[in-house]
């Protein structure tokens, strides 16, 4: 099964003193090999976990992504347009362009299960290929 993972997941594998570590850590060991992230994920997770954690556990996670432990998909101007749609329909909740670009690429890929702490919002966005997204942990 693909999942697809969200910044929150990531920073809170990396950082010990979050709550929901171990669930995200152990979240990460179980789907290795399935992970994928949109491509936006990957700045704003180094950029969050070098200011907490300092550039070691920035490195830390850049190499997963250099070892090809998660699967990195970049975007094309469909994507982008996609994102814009996303950005402009769920406005009110705030939805920015890497949310919307985690559902973008779960959509292209059709990935129905999502690896976020964001509830709030990705129980409220509606993807074009299921009806709701299976949020974990």
């Amino acid at each position: 099964m693909t999942v697809g993972v969200d910044t929150g997941v990531l920073v809170s594998a990396a950082d010990a003193d979050e709550p929901l570590h171990a669930e995200c850590a152990e979240l990460l060991r179980y789907h290795h090999g399935q992970l994928v992230i949109a491509a936006p994920v990957v700045p704003e997770t180094a950029w969050l976990i070098e200011s907490r954690l300092g550039p070691t556990a920035e490195a830390r996670f850049l190499r997963l992504v250099t070892a090809g432990e998660l699967d990195v998909v970049d975007l094309g101007i469909d994507d982008y347009r996609r994102c814009v749609e996303l950005i402009e329909r769920y406005a009110d909740l705030g939805l920015g362009m890497v949310d919307a670009s985690v559902v973008t690429v779960a959509e292209r890929l059709k990935i129905t299960t999502l690896a976020t702490l964001n509830h709030r919002d990705f129980n409220v966005v509606r993807p074009r290929h299921v009806k709701a997204f299976e949020l974990i942990p």
